[in-house]
């Protein structure tokens, strides 16, 4: 997949689907989570390089208390199970965001599944977790003011979560929402968009393989003629 090397992606609709069935909204949750490691090791058997997922950003810890304390144990629960995924497939996890309001056990298991596979290469999975556009270039701009270097995009970039990543070729967000939610402002300034009605919890790599075959087709100028 020459001209997608960064797939980035909005999961969005485990709450509606999981309301829809009459469960509860952690069952939503549980599901998404399985969906995650089927686009996930999708993404790395076709070739794609960087897959980001939105996975909890900044404005969720708004959400009840009882569903953040869940999604906290979800997330540790699905790194460890997910590490025989990440090593069979070639899979190097990574995080963007801000991980220090985390439990210091939910820290060290992230610290410990990014080294246990540090040398894999054929896909970077990258969790977006505690996350939020403008906190990132926020916190960006205060080390590039405190190194001292002139301010540029260059500079700029040096210092974002996303440094060493290429820019996000193209960007999905599932459940029907149209916006951005504050993800990614400054690494999607280009890339191409799409946005499909299914929820999380029913997207399959069916419907992404033919999001991909659309954005193969779509001509991408970069403002240029």
């Amino acid at each position: 997949m020459e001209n997608l090397k960064h797939l980035a992606i909005i999961m969005d609709g485990n709450g509606r689907w999981a309301k829809e069935k009459g469960l509860t909204r952690v069952k939503g949750h549980e599901k998404g989570a399985e969906v995650v490691r089927e686009i996930t090791t999708y993404c790395a058997s076709v070739g794609i390089e960087y897959l980001t997922l939105y996975a909890f950003s900044t404005e969720n810890w708004k959400r009840p208390k009882a569903e953040v304390e869940f999604l906290m144990k979800l997330l540790d629960k699905y790194l460890e199970r997910e590490l025989t995924t990440y090593q069979k497939n070639n899979i190097r996890f990574e995080t963007i965001g801000d991980l220090s309001r985390f439990s210091k056990a939910l820290q060290k298991r992230i610290a410990s599944t990014k080294e246990a596979t540090k040398t894999n290469t054929a896909l970077t999975q990258v969790l977006a977790l505690n996350y939020g556009a403008r906190d990132e270039i926020t916190r960006a701009v205060v080390k590039l003011c405190a190194s001292g270097e002139t301010v540029s995009e260059a500079a700029i970039e040096k210092h974002l979560d996303t440094a060493g990543f290429p820019e996000v070729d193209m960007l999905v967000r599932t459940s029907g929402e149209v916006r951005i939610s504050n993800f990614m402002l400054w690494q999607i300034a280009y890339a191409e968009c799409f946005f499909t009605e299914t929820l999380w919890p029913d997207f399959t790599p069916e419907e992404l393989a033919k999001l991909i075959e659309e954005y193969g087709q779509r001509e991408r100028r970069y403002g240029g003629l």
